[in-house]
């Protein structure tokens, strides 16, 4: 049976946010979708958590529903914004359980960091809290300013995405647009590893073993960062635990609560 699930709009940080809520009983938990991403892809997970939580789901700005920053924002931007949208949306006027996917991993990392008094319990999925400079990242950034150059080139469109075809590959970089474009190499270049351990709140660290996006090596190395955190991997599933297996996904996050 469909759970009852509402949509919601107001504005947070000047910006039209749209967010849905599951359920309207047990504590709140908070779900942060990935880059890219957006509520509609957690509301099966949303719907089968309903049991044990109130569940709420944000479009992130730039994301779904929701409007896009006027300038590029960085992740301390978005951790500015959570902020301001826990403080309007009553059901999270106390603490609250809080889950982030990838980029909205890193997001509620450092959420969690900075305002901990608020974070209830911490649930990292596949979480990009680790962005290692490697040799191949940091040519990336010195050959995208050299193509920059050639801007004023009535062709420079075409060399523009040769590049990100052949040399980024399947980056997010290559289909976002606009102010997204810059959001993105601000908002996902801040590497948390050594920061975890500022993390004081129980965390639950659930992946994947065939996660080919964020590798199971990072999740072990969360897993001996936060003090108080418990891992556990799903094997035979990817980077989409929430797409792949919802069913099995919740049934992870509600026997650890």
């Amino acid at each position: 049976m469909k759970k009852m699930m509402m949509e919601k709009k107001f504005t947070v940080k000047n910006l039209k946010v749209n967010y849905k809520i599951i359920g309207r009983t047990g504590p709140p938990i908070i779900i942060l979708h990935g880059w890219g991403s957006s509520s509609d892809k957690w509301q099966k997970v949303g719907e089968l958590l309903t049991d044990k939580f109130n569940i709420i789901i944000p479009d992130l700005p730039g994301f779904g529903k929701s409007q896009k920053p006027e300038s590029a924002w960085n992740l301390d931007d978005y951790v500015e914004w959570l902020n301001e949208f826990t403080d309007k949306v009553t059901e999270l006027n106390k603490s609250f359980y809080l889950l982030g996917h990838s980029f909205g991993g890193a997001l509620a990392v450092k959420f969690t960091i900075r305002y901990n008094q608020k974070v209830e319990r911490l649930f990292l999925v596949a979480a990009a809290c680790i962005r290692k400079k490697t040799i191949k990242k940091q040519a990336f950034g010195r050959i995208s300013k050299f193509v920059k150059i050639f801007d004023f080139l009535p062709f420079y469109s075409l060399i523009k995405k040769t590049f990100y075809k052949f040399v980024v590959g399947s980056s997010d970089y290559i289909r976002v647009q606009g102010v997204m474009k810059e959001t993105f190499l601000k908002a996902v270049s801040e590497d948390l590893s050594q920061k975890l351990l500022f993390v004081k709140v129980p965390t639950v660290i659930i992946w994947g073993d065939k996660d080919d996006t964020t590798l199971v090596e990072d999740a072990h190395f969360i897993n001996g960062k936060i003090e108080n955190s418990k891992l556990i991997i799903i094997p035979g599933t990817d980077h989409n635990l929430e797409q792949k297996v919802p069913e099995i996904l919740s049934e992870k996050i509600m026997d650890n609560i």
